[in-house]
């Protein structure tokens, strides 16, 4: 089934109250300014986003949209995809092109082959410091708001993980990186840490996010876009199913009285009463499903009983 096929369309449209969108966002925005937008245009209540990005950044913004705000955790910790462009010479108070200079040197010494070599240290598990013009909170205060009166923090490092990390382009003082991460990535950060490695400086000069999850830049739209189909009245064509996001996940299909134990936060015994018989390793989640094809939840297999346990329970329409 392709990208088109999985979206709502038909009979549905009349009926979703739920989904995402995948939204291409514009420079200059910040990400809540975007479910702004999106409320205004469509009168819609309950929206949030999976993953925020910076208002210089561009890229894929999934937004959820009714009860699929109740997985918006599974879209934040997707993998995501990242085009990076890192300009040696300078670094900023943001770690960005957005910021005041702070330090400048002659970049003229640094070779592709060095940066290369210095790109190992930020593969795989690492630790990174939190930029100070982050939405980070310390002592109930975004840590942003402090820098803007000048008070800096000690930051703890977060563990996080680099799946892949290469230089693609290279055009001195300037060079692009394609990144694939996972939750708690800071691109700027990373900007600003190799200019260090380098025994030099450097910092992000433009950022573009590919893919969240299962969602991709090629199948976004903007928000000029989304508002024209607004006023044709048939935006939900492009609005995404709630479990678009959990098709990673095993589906198995539940009989009407385990329907009703799920919907109620109780456990169900896995084999017994429909198409639940899917094996399991203890910890593993599912997808569960009615009778009627409906998703119901998501469950985590418990061997103990063994047992189909729901963590999170969809409301019905």
């Amino acid at each position: 089934m392709n990208t088109a096929e999985k979206r709502v369309s038909g009979e549905q449209q009349t009926r979703i109250v739920s989904g995402f969108l995948n939204i291409d966002k514009g420079p200059g925005m910040m990400s809540m300014d975007v479910l702004r937008r999106i409320k205004r245009m469509t009168g819609l209540k309950k929206v949030g986003h999976g993953g925020t990005l910076d208002p210089d950044a561009t890229g894929v913004l999934p937004v959820c949209v009714g009860r699929a705000t109740r997985f918006i955790d599974l879209v934040v910790d997707g993998h995501k995809q990242y085009t990076m462009t890192v300009r040696l010479g300078t670094t900023t108070d943001t770690y960005d092109a957005s910021g005041t200079v702070t330090t400048r040197c002659d970049p003229s010494s640094i070779t592709r082959e060095q940066v290369e070599t210095a790109l190992d240290a930020f593969r795989g598990e690492i630790e990174q410091i939190p930029p100070m013009y982050s939405a980070i909170k310390y002592k109930g205060r975004r840590l942003y708001k402090l820098a803007r009166e000048g008070i800096e923090v000690e930051r703890a490092p977060k563990r996080l993980t680099v799946t892949s990390l290469e230089l693609t382009e290279w055009s001195p003082p300037d060079f692009v990186l394609e990144v694939v991460c996972g939750r708690g990535f800071y691109a700027r950060s990373l900007a600003h840490d190799l200019g260090h490695a380098l025994h030099g400086a450097a910092h992000l000069l433009n950022l573009v996010r590919g893919r969240v999850g299962p969602f991709r830049l090629g199948d976004s739209v903007t928000l000029d876009e989304l508002e024209k189909r607004v006023k044709l009245g048939n935006w939900l064509e492009l609005m995404y199913p709630v479990d678009f996001v959990l098709e990673h996940l095993p589906a198995i299909v539940v009989d009407p009285l385990n329907e009703e134990h799920i919907r109620q936060g109780r456990p169900v015994r896995a084999g017994v009463g429909g198409r639940n018989d899917l094996q399991q390793e203890g910890g593993q989640r599912a997808r569960i499903y009615g009778s009627e094809g409906e998703l119901i939840a998501v469950a985590r297999y418990d061997p103990s009983g063994p047992w189909w346990r729901p963590e999170k329970v969809v409301s019905p329409a």
